[in-house]
């Protein structure tokens, strides 16, 4: 992994849905920038083999928190389990990355209130109640880079819920920018498709109705994107360094929405 300067060393970060996709790839490169990493996700499986993967790549160590971030109890018991770790009162949360989310193509005629709470809940309540846990913790000079998509700027087939959700986290990016300046920075990432987990079981759905190649075909560039290279966009928006900047809403699509 090639190693770049973020400036966050010394820095304590969480990464919720941090046990795979881009969520991992971010604690990958702040683990390798000095930062404290902490990840959040629903699996002690998934944590502990990320956690493991992490220690092999970065030579690091990266913290499993459990959490589920649909739940404002397992939000609050998540900081506190961290300030446990942390071990100090005073400890402050430097960088939040709100990573956690789902995927679901599915026409609105076929949709369900399940299907609907299964989106919006994990997609938008769980940005919203680990932010509004973490705050108390950033007051000092945080940083929150929130992950939507392309599918939240510009709409796209099939999936209106899931649509929905990602624009109102680039919404919400906005506003809290506003709410919460000066002393915390929100910003917001757009990916378009990436090869992930998440994709996977995307394509494992779509039952052969479209392939990866299809979907490569779709990109001025001619392919997706990788976990990775989100992950150094969110990364620099979260780097003190970009201290001006907040309220940015940051499209990372191969040229996707250019057109």
């Amino acid at each position: 992994m090639t190693k770049l300067n973020y400036g966050c060393q010394g820095l304590t970060a969480l990464i919720s849905g941090g046990t795979s996709g881009i969520g991992l790839a971010v604690a990958a490169k702040l683990l390798a920038d000095g930062a404290r990493v902490y990840i959040a996700g629903r699996s002690q499986r998934r944590g502990e083999q990320a956690v493991a993967a992490l220690r092999q790549q970065t030579g690091a160590e990266a913290v499993y928190i459990g959490c589920d971030v649909r739940s404002a109890a397992d939000c609050r018991r998540a900081l506190a389990e961290i300030g446990v770790c942390e071990g100090r009162a005073d400890w402050t949360l430097d960088i939040l990355v709100n990573s956690a989310g789902v995927y679901r193509e599915q026409r609105l005629e076929q949709m369900s209130e399940a299907d609907y709470a299964e989106i919006m809940d994990c997609n938008v309540k769980g940005t919203l109640l680990l932010t509004q846990a973490a705050l108390p913790r950033m007051y000092g000079g945080g940083s929150i880079v929130n992950i939507a998509s392309d599918a939240g700027v510009s709409g796209n087939y099939g999936c209106p819920v899931y649509c929905a959700s990602k624009g109102a986290i680039v919404a919400l990016t906005r506003a809290l920018a506003l709410d919460l300046a000066p002393s915390v920075r929100v910003n917001c990432v757009c990916p378009a498709d990436v090869d992930t987990p998440l994709l996977a079981r995307q394509l494992v759905d779509a039952d052969e109705s479209y392939t990866l190649a299809d979907m490569a075909a779709a990109y001025p560039l001619g392919r997706i994107g990788r976990a990775e290279e989100i992950a150094h966009t969110v990364c620099s928006v979260a780097s003190p360094a970009n201290s001006f900047m907040t309220g940015s809403v940051v499209t990372v699509d191969g040229g996707l929405t250019a057109g």
